[in-house]
Parts: structure tokens; C-alpha cells; sequence
């Protein structure tokens, strides 16, 4: 530790600040640019996707500065003493056999974790597998999402276009890098679709289910326009969990569109 305060009180340090206020600035910078997309974006789901990633920059740059003043604090304290100092044993005893058992141990855990983790690859094709099952059950709308009387009748030229997943946009609405497979953990899915001929007073609903079962949704008469761009997003508080993940759209009481995406970070790694 006292060689890091070293390097850093010398030459680094400097350098990294500047990085840290360069990359603060400049992302203060976006979300000055994104306030001004929330207040001149035609479409609503563009204003709100705009409200979201200026909140998520202002949080990035208050992080940036906050850690620029810790490291500057940290590098200009008076560094300890960096001085090695090693004792040398001149009556050390050789390693009994007991002792060098004990130190085996960890290396035989970790060799039968290892095995362990290869055995468990064998569920990614059965996780896959489920998916595609999943996929061919008809859904049902659950009638907590079934809430409001529809205020306008659906055109026969009503369209949702295909429904995307993916675990970022554009400002847009375009999908960043979409795909059927995610890694598990913490994070934001975005199902993002195209609509036209819609009316305002038609009943939506959206539903989202792991494995089959609801797990959140949303009801609501809509109020978007006739056409645009619009999204739809999941962020789980425990994270996604191992399994098949589905979205269903519904528009009075008629399904609209659709996804499913399987979340597997073993399917990740090996690139399925």
C-alpha cells in the first residue's frame, strides 16, 4: 500500500485525476444534452428514455468526482513507511506430512468445484430446450392486467411490429446488440417494438413471466399516439435468476406481440 501512495503521489496520480474530471465533464455534458431531448423529443417513450439515462449520467459523473477527490486525498497523504523488512528463521523445522495434508485440501475442493462446474454445463441445453417449450404454450391474459373498458375500437390496419430484447438502446429506440440469450444478474431489459395505426383509448397490458409464471406487468389505456417508437423494460430487484424470461403485449384483449429471452450464464460463455 505504501508503494501505491508512492506512485501515485509521483506520477500517475496527476494523470488519473485528469481522466476522472475529463470523463465527469463529459458526461455531465451528455445529460445537459439529454435535459434538452426531454424537452424537444416528439414522442413520449423518447422524452422518458431521455429522463432515464440523464438520471443515469448525473449518478456517473457525481461518482466520477466523488472518486477523483478520494484517490486525491488518498495520494497526497504522507506515505508510510515502504521499507521491507524480513526476519530470517534459522531454526525452522521441515513441513510434517500432517501439515502438508491440511494444505492439500484446498487444492482437492477447488479440483472437485472444477468438476462440478463442467457437470453443471450439461443444463444449458436443457435450459434452452425449456425455452423453446415455453414458447409454444398459448398465453393467457391474467385478469389483474385486464382492468380497464377499452375507449376505442382496434383498426384492422393496427400493427406492433416485432418485439426486440436487448440489454440496451439507443435514444432512438433501437436495440443495442439484441439476442435471445443474457447472462444472469442485475440489470435493465428492454423489449423495444414499433407500432402504427394505434388509437388513443385503445386497452394495453404487458406481462412478463419466468418460467411460466407472472412475475410483473402493466395495465393502462393507451395514450402514445397513432405511431413511433416504444419500449417496454424489466429490472428485477433480486436480478434475473436462471431461466426462460417471456413478454406478452396485449391490445384490447388481443395478443399483439411477443419475446422470450433465456437467461444462463453458462449459455453466455459458450456463446449460444
Amino acid at each position: 500500500m505504501s508503494n501505491l501512495s508512492l506512485l501515485l503521489s509521483g506520477t500517475i496520480l496527476p494523470w488519473l485525476l485528469g481522466l476522472l474530471l475529463l470523463v465527469g465533464f463529459v458526461v455531465m455534458l451528455l445529460s445537459m444534452k439529454l435535459w434538452r431531448d426531454t424537452k424537444r423529443s416528439p414522442y413520449f417513450f423518447m422524452r422518458q428514455q431521455a429522463a432515464r439515462r440523464m438520471q443515469s449520467y448525473l449518478s456517473i459523473s457525481l461518482v466520477l468526482f466523488l472518486l477523483a477527490a478520494a484517490i486525491g486525498v488518498y495520494g497526497w497523504r504522507n506515505p508510510d513507511d515502504g521499507q521491507t523488512r524480513m526476519a530470517l528463521l534459522t531454526n525452522a523445522k521441515p513441513v510434517k506430512d500432517e501439515i502438508r495434508l491440511l494444505m492439500a485440501e484446498p487444492l482437492r475442493e477447488e479440483q472437485a468445484s472444477g468438476q462440478d462446474s463442467i457437470s453443471a454445463g450439461g443444463t444449458i441445453a436443457e435450459t434452452l430446450l425449456s425455452a423453446n417449450d415455453l414458447a409454444g404454450v398459448v398465453p393467457v391474459l391474467p385478469a389483474e392486467y385486464d382492468q380497464f373498458e377499452p375507449e376505442a375500437e382496434l383498426k384492422p390496419t393496427t400493427e406492433l411490429g416485432d418485439v426486440t430484447l436487448s440489454d440496451k438502446v439507443t435514444v432512438d429506440y433501437q436495440p443495442v446488440n439484441p439476442a435471445s440469450v443474457f447472462r444472469e444478474g442485475a440489470y435493465t431489459l428492454y423489449a423495444t417494438f414499433s407500432y402504427k395505426d394505434m388509437v388513443d383509448g385503445l386497452e394495453w397490458a404487458w406481462v412478463w413471466r419466468r418460467d411460466g409464471q407472472v412475475i410483473d406487468g402493466g395495465n393502462e389505456l393507451w395514450v402514445y399516439g397513432d405511431e413511433g417508437p416504444g419500449y417496454i423494460f424489466l429490472s428485477p430487484e433480486e436480478g434475473f435468476l436462471e431461466g426462460t424470461y417471456s413478454l406478452d403485449i396485449w391490445v384490447n384483449g388481443e395478443l399483439m406481440g411477443q419475446a422470450t429471452a433465456t437467461m444462463n450464464d453458462a449459455a453466455v460463455a459458450a456463446g449460444n
